[in-house]
């Protein structure tokens, strides 16, 4: 054999042998690894079973926490309601405690009530029994009694009881007439206060001013010399004026005034036209007398009928008469204790006419009544008979209405009233005379009270000036605003009334006005 077949052959057998020494050194080291994997593995699963364990362990020491937790919680809430529950058993408890302590009470109370209206029931039939007796014994006693009094008065029970019907009668019948007495005067009294209360409303609305007529009129003259020329020569013009009015011509010292006098009104004022158009002219002569006297005549007739047109027109009354228009014009020239006829019948038709609408009564008669109700005075100087009586028979001589010749008869009672609209007439006439001032003889008086009046105003301090106005109806006071204050106005208007009420005697009442007035004044130079 060769040496490179040994060489070959000694190679081969060295690498089979390395290859055998390698396997059985691979298998030693892959079992040694298997080893080491197989105690890593059960090192490793020792590891997780002790987490495990560890882990289990933990929770269920947890879960055995939660469960004890769990546990406390609901024994508190257990508790808690367990309590709640026994508060509210105790609770009710009391409640029934106290129910049953108030109704044993009530019981208790109800016991001794009942035992007291035993007690009471039993008082009231003794007492019952008693009154029975007391009843039956005044039974017998009154039937003696009324045997007895028979006897002596002589009747029986029957006659008696109609005697004492017939008293008890006669004191029914008089108490009730005092009862109606009374209420007949109560009746009358409202009565009275709603009149005056009407009669008052009306007069407030009505404020007209009065102007006392004498019988004479003065007539200014130019200059002295003319009374020469009136007188004329001999005295024959002053004879022929004279003739021709029917006045008397009074010529005296009084300077540049002659005065017509005269009882009749109407031939005064023709006369005292008649005598200034005669000195306006110059010419004054017997002729010229009687032409102007006829002219002033005339021109009188036409104011008259004019006069009477206008209050009718002013009164809204229509269809008069035209002599009776003429009558009522002529109640312009006619006064009756100082006051103007025509004036006060026209003031108490305005006064009868809004009394009337207050009541609800015919209007237009009441003014045409009170207008006429005084037309006989127009004609006492030229007929016999009173104003009443002339003016019932002119009133019917011309047609007017019953109603308004009841109101002219009747308006100072000569007859009876017909109608209510007669008595409003005779109220409006008298409250129209009766205004302060009106008539003469209270004209006096009348003054008096208003220069009292402002004499009581004037005696306060810082009062500067008085004034009485609306027929003393109001007082106007002015005061210095340097001594009074505003506020003290007030005070002194109610003490000046207080005053007034205390001295004066007055019909209706007084306003009393303070006016307290401030002025700045300044020059500008």
């Amino acid at each position: 054999m060769s040496p490179n077949v040994a060489v070959l052959g000694a190679a081969l057998g060295a690498v089979v042998l390395a290859g055998a020494a390698f396997y059985f050194f691979g298998r030693r080291v892959e079992r040694r690894l298997a080893e080491q994997a197989a105690r890593s593995a059960e090192q490793q699963s020792g590891l997780l079973i002790a987490n495990a364990r560890r882990d289990a362990a933990t929770a269920k020491a947890e879960a055995i926490l939660a469960g004890k937790e769990e546990v406390m919680r609901s024994r508190v809430d257990w508790e808690r309601d367990e309590k709640g529950r026994r508060e509210e058993i105790a609770r009710v408890e009391r409640r029934l405690q106290e129910r049953e302590t108030h109704l044993d009470r009530k019981i208790t109370a109800l016991e001794e009530r009942e035992a007291d209206l035993e007690r009471r029931d039993q008082s009231l039939r003794d007492k019952e029994k008693h009154l029975d007796a007391q009843a039956q014994a005044l039974t017998e006693e009154s039937a003696a009694y009324q045997r007895r009094l028979e006897q002596l008065a002589g009747m029986s029970a029957d006659e008696a009881k109609a005697q004492l019907l017939r008293e008890a009668e006669e004191r029914a019948r008089s108490e009730a007439a005092a009862i109606m007495r009374d209420l007949k005067e109560e009746a009358q009294k409202n009565a009275d206060r709603e009149a005056k209360k009407i009669v008052a409303t009306a007069i407030q609305r009505i404020a007209s001013e009065y102007a006392s007529e004498m019988s004479v009129s003065a007539v200014s003259l130019p200059n002295d010399e003319m009374k020469g020329r009136i007188i004329g020569r001999e005295g024959r013009n002053i004879r022929a004026f004279e003739t021709a009015t029917g006045v008397d011509v009074i010529i005296d010292d009084t300077p540049d005034t002659v005065v017509v006098s005269c009882f009749d009104p109407v031939r005064r004022e023709v006369a005292r036209l008649a005598l200034e158009q005669l000195i306006t002219d110059g010419r004054i002569h017997p002729g010229r007398i009687e032409e102007i006297v006829a002219k002033s005549r005339e021109q009188v007739e036409r104011q008259i009928v004019e006069a009477g047109e206008e209050a009718a027109y002013e009164l809204g009354i229509h269809g008069l008469h035209p002599e009776l228009l003429k009558l009522v014009g002529r109640m312009k020239f006619r006064t009756s204790y100082g006051q103007n006829m025509y004036r006060h019948s026209k003031e108490v038709a305005w006064l009868a006419g809004i009394m009337a609408a207050e009541l609800k009564l015919d209007v237009h008669l009441a003014k045409r009544g009170a207008l006429l109700h005084d037309i006989g005075k127009v004609l006492t100087h030229q007929h016999e008979g009173t104003h009443v009586e002339l003016g019932v028979e002119v009133a019917t001589k011309y047609g007017e209405h019953a109603v308004v010749i009841n109101c002219i008869a009747a308006h100072h009672d000569d007859v009876p009233h017909e109608t209510p609209i007669s008595v409003i007439v005779q109220a409006a006439d008298s409250a129209s005379g009766a205004r302060p001032g009106a008539r003469r003889e209270a004209f006096e008086t009348y003054v008096k009270r208003l220069t009292r009046l402002e004499e009581i105003a004037n005696d306060f301090p810082g009062v500067e000036k008085t004034y009485a106005i609306q027929a003393g109806r109001e007082i106007r006071i002015v005061v210095s605003p340097n001594e009074v204050p505003d506020d003290q106005a007030a005070r002194m208007s109610e003490e000046i009334a207080r005053k007034i009420e205390e001295e004066l005697q007055y019909p209706g009442q007084i306003k009393v006005v303070v006016i307290r007035e401030t002025r700045a004044v300044e020059i500008a130079r």
